[in-house]
């Protein structure tokens, strides 16, 4: 952990306000401005209008005759990526901070606001506004937990910080767009990561003593597209942990919010470049998504290798049996345990066989929509009609989900699964496939 009364890096701010009580509700800070009513515009889990969104932050919304937009929004180009310098304590190569710093450096912005560690727990994120292109080393790797990280930009607005550059999860990057003409900044730049299935940072602590007898001491957790979960520790150590082994089922069945669980923007599609790690097939992945995320990514010039994603396997037996996997724990996290005989061998085949690059990108998108679906069929029905946009009904469609109410919770074909979990390329955990 790190060391009592240390220094979080940005500028020094007040404490913040305390959150307005919200039902369904991810903290993304609206609610601690004077204005805490705007979550009533601004909330993804209200009433969101995603297609007018796309529209407004990138001139038109996902077209329905580009397929892979249908599963991660409105793009110019998807690149796996990585630095040619990899920076040390990144979660992967640190691109995300990397674009952060060149606004700094450059003076294209004044500030950037994204997440530090607590100082007194390494994985509690705390929002900050940094200012020093040198402080934002202090913010690389992952934090699991929830930031209010909007509740930052009154406090921005008030020091004259007018040009922002924000990192961002969906939540927070939804809410911050739909208020972006009233927040009447300058400019403002969204680097965006990938995100689903958040949890507390107390109740990750927990997820990390399942891992191991000596949780504090682990400094690095990621998941990995070979389908294992590596672990770092602060002597140096490293392990790998098969998805098949994960102890997912061991976790509460409330372990995730239900916002987590009927999220449907994993990809960041408001972001103006996403940085993350899906589609990367054991790189970065960067889905570059107008004119601004292109100057973003021309900062790096020199300083990262770009590529095509590649693609292999196929992903709808995975997701089948996700589906049937979810659909048998009852609204709970999925339960179904791979025999342990079973799990070398399925652990030796699934990064072979399995869906890879953005196959396994496209996988975990269609895993995430059917969650959506299954979730809210069962605890909020009467939010399904607000809450799930029409491209999230044609993704789930050929697992047998759709509008009529005796289809939302059809049993998927039984079959072999073994599917937990993988995350994003900052850190909340997903079932994967």
């Amino acid at each position: 952990m790190p060391a009592s009364g240390a220094r979080l890096p940005g500028v020094a701010l007040p404490p913040l306000a305390d959150a307005a009580p919200r039902t369904l509700c991810t903290d993304c800070g609206i609610s601690r401005t004077s204005k805490p009513s705007r979550c009533a515009q601004a909330c993804q889990f209200i009433r969101p209008d995603h297609a007018a969104l796309e529209e407004r932050v990138h001139g038109r919304s996902r077209a329905a005759d580009r397929s892979d937009e249908r599963f991660f929004g409105p793009f110019r180009r998807l690149l796996r990526a990585s630095l040619v310098a990899p920076r040390a304590g990144a979660q992967w190569s640190g691109i995300t901070t990397r674009l952060a710093e060149r606004l700094l450096e450059t003076g294209t912005v004044d500030a950037v606001l994204t997440v530090a560690p607590d100082p007194e727990d390494r994985w509690k994120p705390v929002p900050v506004l940094v200012t020093d292109p040198a402080e934002l080393a202090k913010c690389r790797g992952m934090r699991m937990g929830f930031a209010p990280l909007l509740a930052l930009l009154e406090p921005a607005r008030e020091r004259g910080l007018r040009r922002l550059a924000i990192i961002g999860i969906p939540c927070q990057v939804h809410a911050l767009r739909a208020l972006e003409t009233e927040l009447d900044f300058d400019a403002l730049y969204v680097i965006g990561t990938p995100c689903s299935d958040n949890t507390t940072t107390d109740r990750f602590h927990d997820f990390l003593a399942l891992l191991s007898d000596q949780p504090e001491s682990i400094n690095y957790l990621e998941f990995r597209t070979d389908y294992h979960v590596e672990l770092r520790f602060d002597d140096g150590r490293r392990k790998a942990i098969p998805f098949l082994s994960l102890p997912i089922a061991d976790l509460p069945a409330d372990f995730f919010p239900l916002t987590c669980r009927t999220c449907v923007d994993y990809t960041n599609a408001l972001a103006d470049i996403t940085v993350g790690y899906m589609g990367g097939d054991g790189e970065q992945w960067l889905i570059v998504r107008n004119a601004r995320g292109e100057m973003l990514l021309d900062q790096l010039t020199g300083e990262v290798r770009l590529a095509a994603p590649g693609s292999g396997g196929r992903r709808a037996s995975a997701v089948r049996g996700f589906v049937a996997n979810l659909e048998r724990a009852a609204g709970g996290l999925p339960l179904r345990r791979t025999p342990r005989w079973l799990r070398p061998l399925l652990g030796f085949l699934m990064p072979r066989v399995g869906p890879r690059g953005l196959e396994f990108a496209r996988a975990r998108v269609e895993m995430k929509a059917a969650e959506t679906v299954l979730h809210l069929a069962r605890q909020r029905p009467r939010l399904m009609r607000h809450l799930i946009p029409p491209h999230v009904w044609s993704l789930v469609a050929p697992y047998g989900l759709d509008r009529r109410p005796e289809r939302r919770s059809r049993r998927a074909p039984q079959e072999p699964d073994g599917h937990v979990s993988c995350t994003n390329g900052r850190g909340h955990p997903e079932p994967g496939a």
